[in-house]
């Protein structure tokens, strides 16, 4: 199997994962959204702990890469808690695309922060997803339009999460990252869901456990995918999410998204596989001159 291959599959595989946790945090029912996320993030923690220990690596990195570690974690963990607060509150597949404007956003804070180069096929992408996003929102002037922008936010601070893990590189183990990651978050929820603990039955409980599991293949899975293939040829991959999103919505929960959501779905993908085409000929056009 090609690395190109594995790359795919385990993009899939991480694909399912997060569509699994998804689910599951919805199952959960009205757990509050923190108790859900370092549950989520705990199971997560104690997972990537076992990896670090087995490697023998740096549980907490080098000290050189603290601030990006800790950017990385700030910024991840606001993402996570936006985006479960909405799944909660709304149609599972809506909630999963919006957040899916994430790589839209690293673009815009890799071109401002680490001053990368914005091609203009880029910038063209860029808004023809976010008129994918008005589809899927259909602003109006009510309280309804909160969670849309709950997700959107989610998407911006996930973007930002990987756009501080795009300038850290390669320098730490993605187990130190996800134990770090996963490790700062419980601890920094902690005492909040202490204080505001609300009782669980064996069924909730259950249901977060198994969503922190799933949570922790799709970040793992992610991580790996890249180490096989460069984001801009897989990237696309990564939209099978909404896809089971949408089919576990329908199986367990009966969600059907409306006629303008799925319009709107179609825009962003679209914008999406366009960039991914434009970046993978501009890919091979290098390849055929370094030939040369």
């Amino acid at each position: 199997m090609t690395n190109l291959n594995k790359s795919i599959l385990l993009l899939i595989a991480s694909a399912l994962g997060f569509s699994l946790m998804t689910l599951f945090v919805k199952l959960s029912g009205d757990v509050p959204t923190l108790q859900k996320t370092i549950f989520r993030n705990g199971v997560s923690m104690i997972i990537s702990f076992f990896f670090v220990i087995h490697f023998k690596e740096s549980l907490f990195g080098k000290r050189e890469n603290q601030p990006l570690l800790l950017l990385r974690s700030a910024l991840g963990a606001l993402g996570i808690i936006l985006l479960f607060y909405a799944i909660d509150h709304l149609v599972l597949a809506d909630a999963d695309m919006l957040n899916k404007m994430s790589p839209f956003f690293t673009i815009i804070f890799a071109a401002i922060f680490l001053k990368e180069h914005v091609k203009p096929f880029q910038i063209y992408s860029i808004l023809v997803a976010f008129l994918g996003t008005l589809f899927i929102i259909k602003p109006s002037f009510s309280l309804d339009i909160v969670p849309y922008a709950v997700g959107i936010l989610s998407a911006i601070f996930a973007g930002g999460a990987y756009t501080a893990l795009r300038a850290l590189g390669r320098r730490e183990q993605f187990y130190t990252i996800v134990f770090y990651f996963s490790t700062f978050t419980t601890v920094i929820l902690l005492p909040f869901v202490i204080y505001a603990y609300q009782p669980m039955t064996m069924q909730q409980t259950i249901y977060l456990l198994i969503g922190g599991v799933f949570a922790t293949v799709g970040q793992f899975g992610i991580t790996l995918a890249y180490k096989y293939a460069p984001a801009k040829e897989v990237s696309v991959f990564n939209y099978f999410t909404v896809l089971f999103t949408a089919l576990l919505g329908f199986t367990f929960l009966g969600q059907v998204p409306d006629f303008y959501s799925i319009i709107g779905y179609v825009i962003i993908f679209g914008a999406s596989f366009y960039m991914f085409l434009k970046n993978k000929g501009g890919e091979e056009v290098s390849a055929d001159l370094a030939k040369k």
